[in-house]
């Protein structure tokens, strides 16, 4: 039975397994990264309203009067100094004293290490400035934020059990070149999906939904500093939501779909990223809707993005899993909330850490983290598959032992030590489940 070879473990057929290799250092990068139409964005704290005013969800922007800057400046004269369009000089933001300001970020200061131009494309805090609008638009995309999505698709596949080798180095059946490199242009493509297009709409809108109070917290980001104008936002956002739906119908028709599940998956995504972002509903606001969306939109969705793509989503247990390791999701979530704690109280925003104090959701966190991946070990070896119960109960206790030393005791100081130390373990847990499913036969 070669389902059961250890050279096998990818296969649930003699012909079907998975090419995608495994890499550790991806695996440290997203976990030192939790940020997610598949995964909205969390940029410490956000507020729907400055000053009494709330932000409107049209996205049409508004007529500009002669000889206006060609920049998006929110509040009234003289809230703001004064600005230029993209070619100018930056616009900076007078920090005001409001209680609502207690976790402003301060201007942004370029990494002294050299790292300032790369740190400009992947979105990241320590950027150097630049004029280039191309590179302007990518910073928008968050595409340090891209890496999570993309392991969620390699796990979708996993999951399938029908991802082919072009050459199968452990079996001689699977070695079609052809089979295979269809195979890897179908995943190439479906990362495109999850990451560049869908996690750039969710990241561009997102941005363009926290542009008042970025123009204080954050005011070097793209939109607050006139770096890119509002015409320009709008059409990213809208360029990166049709083309990400053209593409997942695409890889439905590729796919041979009857039902375009890529394409259902991809408009529930968006929307999710849409009233994550956007008032009225704006998730983000809650601690429980708005971690739950980033854990099932890191998770879930692109999960069964890439199942789909190569499989079929036919079984409960297909659906039933990802969400669980969702729930695990929003434990994690709930560790990016601690830093932000009281801007967050000051500016009303009901974060778990707000809503039940530090002790309480501090042990929320750990809870729907562990339980959550003990329940799905015991799923494994209810089914038969005690080796990869076995993997998982090996990884949870890492995860254990760093919420006992790092967590636990403060979760604020820790923060960052912890989601370094412990996600490397919880996301190879999630591949390792998902390589299990590819690998049981549930028809015996």
């Amino acid at each position: 039975d070669t389902r059961r070879h250890p050279h096998h473990f990818l296969s649930r057929t003699d012909t079907s397994t998975m090419k995608f290799p495994l890499s550790a250092a991806a695996a440290a990068f997203l976990a030192s990264h939790s940020v997610l139409g598949f995964a909205p964005g969390k940029n410490g704290a956000r507020s729907t309203a400055f000053g009494g005013r709330t932000t409107s969800p049209n996205m049409i922007p508004k007529q500009k009067s002669a000889g206006e800057a060609n920049a998006f400046f929110p509040f009234e004269e003289g809230s703001l100094s004064e600005g230029s369009a993209r070619t100018g000089a930056r616009s900076r933001a007078a920090a005001p004293s409001s209680s609502t300001l207690l976790q402003a970020k301060g201007p942004n200061e370029e990494a002294t290490d050299g790292s300032g131009d790369v740190r400009q494309l992947l979105g990241l805090k320590g950027a150097s400035e630049t004029d280039d609008i191309w590179k302007i638009r990518l910073q928008l995309t968050k595409p340090v934020t891209w890496v999570p999505l993309v392991w969620g698709v390699m796990c979708g596949a996993a999951a399938s059990g029908n991802y082919h080798w072009m050459w199968n180095p452990f079996d001689p059946n699977d070695r079609d070149v052809m089979l295979g490199l269809e195979d890897a242009a179908k995943g190439f493509v479906a990362m495109i999906l999850a990451g560049p297009f869908l996690t750039g709409y969710t990241q561009t809108i997102n941005d363009w939904y926290d542009r008042e109070i970025d123009a204080i917290n954050e005011p070097y980001r793209p939109i607050p500093s006139g770096a890119i104008s509002e015409g320009e936002v709008i059409f990213q956002i809208w360029f990166l939501l049709l083309g990400g739906l053209g593409i997942s119908y695409g890889l439905d028709v590729w796919a041979g779909h009857e039902f375009p599940m890529v394409l259902a998956l991809s408009v529930f995504g968006s929307f999710i990223s849409y009233i994550y972002s956007a008032p009225p509903l704006k998730l983000k606001q809650n601690g429980w809707a708005g971690n739950y969306a980033l854990g099932a939109s890191y998770i879930s969705l692109p999960w069964w993005c890439g199942q789909a793509v190569f499989g079929e989503l036919d079984r409960p247990v297909f659906w039933v899993l990802p969400i669980l390791y969702s729930i695990a999701g929003l434990g994690i979530a709930i560790v990016n909330d601690f830093k932000s704690i009281e801007g967050d109280r000051a500016m009303g925003l009901m974060s778990l850490p707000v809503a039940f104090g530090i002790d309480t959701a501090k042990y929320i966190c750990a809870g729907s983290v562990s339980v959550t991946q003990l329940g799905i070990a015991g799923y494994l070896y209810s089914i038969g598959e005690s080796t990869y119960a076995a993997i998982i109960l090996a990884l949870i206790l890492p995860q254990i032992y760093f919420q006992a030393t790092l967590l636990l005791p403060d979760p604020v100081a820790n923060d960052v030590k912890y989601q370094a130390s412990a996600q490397p373990f919880f996301v190879f847990g999630i591949l390792a489940t998902a390589l299990c499913l590819g690998h049981h036969d549930f028809s015996a």
